[in-house]
């Protein structure tokens, strides 16, 4: 008889214990990113996410025109997917699928997607008039591939990326994650600061402040930039929030994008790791 109860007594905790584990577990959420602009709705794995932000990121750091973004996230679209892929045809490899025997580079500069950016924009930039050509023309111009139709089938979801990571379609770039462990801020400005350059930053413990100066639709697109950037990154550096322009994005609440606040700061990128 103390055997059967001993038996009864351990289904009972076994019953409660799963039932509490459960109720305690949260449900992941799908991730990926979305640039939604136009009626296209772009949307992306969190790499390619993070990928397509820093392009623009560079662009602008480089004073080139949101076109040139669009013509690189259209060819990363068409070379890699854009992942940064350690394999391809012969011995091309990343972003681009650049190949070091064509003097892209070594293989470890190709593979990082500073670099290769980098040396995507310098080679566009040779190409005379790319921002009145067509996207598919200036990327094969860039690329030389074997299939120089195939940049035109990705120019819909570039254009709607570079649109919105540039800041000209603001708060219509946002990622769903499921939010890990809180990040560091001192990663974050480095990391924004490697892509942007030195721009103005305010370090404040958990919190970070881009102020911004300008005339109003400068400042505008300029702070979506950085904000739209922030938000692609936000899994990788571990950020928790991105307040600009009366709205916040929240990674607990990601699913609902941003979201209006009105304390949100309209001349200054503020983002949280708390």
């Amino acid at each position: 008889m103390r055997f059967r109860w001993f038996v009864v007594l351990g289904l009972v905790a076994s019953v409660v214990l799963v039932g509490s584990t459960l109720r305690d577990r949260t449900p992941l959420r799908a991730e990926y990113c979305v640039a939604e602009v136009n009626g296209v709705r772009a949307q992306v794995d969190l790499e390619q996410g993070r990928w397509s932000a820093l392009m623009a990121a560079i662009a602008q750091r480089r004073g080139l025109p949101p076109r040139a973004t669009t013509i690189a996230i259209a060819t990363a679209f068409q070379e890699s997917k854009i992942h940064n892929i350690d394999y391809g045809d012969r011995d091309s490899v990343g972003l681009f699928q650049q190949r070091p025997s064509q003097g892209w580079g070594s293989v470890a500069e190709i593979m990082d997607p500073h670099y290769s950016t980098g040396a995507f924009y310098d080679a566009l930039e040779k190409v005379h008039d790319y921002g009145s050509m067509k996207i598919n023309d200036a990327a094969q111009l860039v690329q030389r591939s074997g299939h120089p139709g195939a940049y035109a089938q990705h120019e819909d979801y570039a254009r709607a990326l570079a649109s919105a990571l540039r800041g000209y379609s603001p708060g219509r770039f946002t990622c769903q994650i499921n939010p890990g462990g809180s990040g560091s801020t001192t990663k974050v400005v480095q990391d924004v600061a490697r892509a942007f350059g030195a721009i103005a930053v305010e370090k404040d413990g958990d919190d970070a402040r881009y102020p911004l100066i300008g005339a109003t639709a400068d400042v505008t697109a300029r702070g979506w930039a950085i904000a739209h950037y922030l938000v692609g990154n936000a899994s990788e550096l571990g950020i928790s929030q991105v307040s600009f322009r009366q709205r916040t994005w929240k990674a607990t609440s990601s699913d609902r994008g941003w979201v209006k606040d009105t304390d949100a700061p309209a001349r200054t990128v503020l983002v949280s790791t708390n």
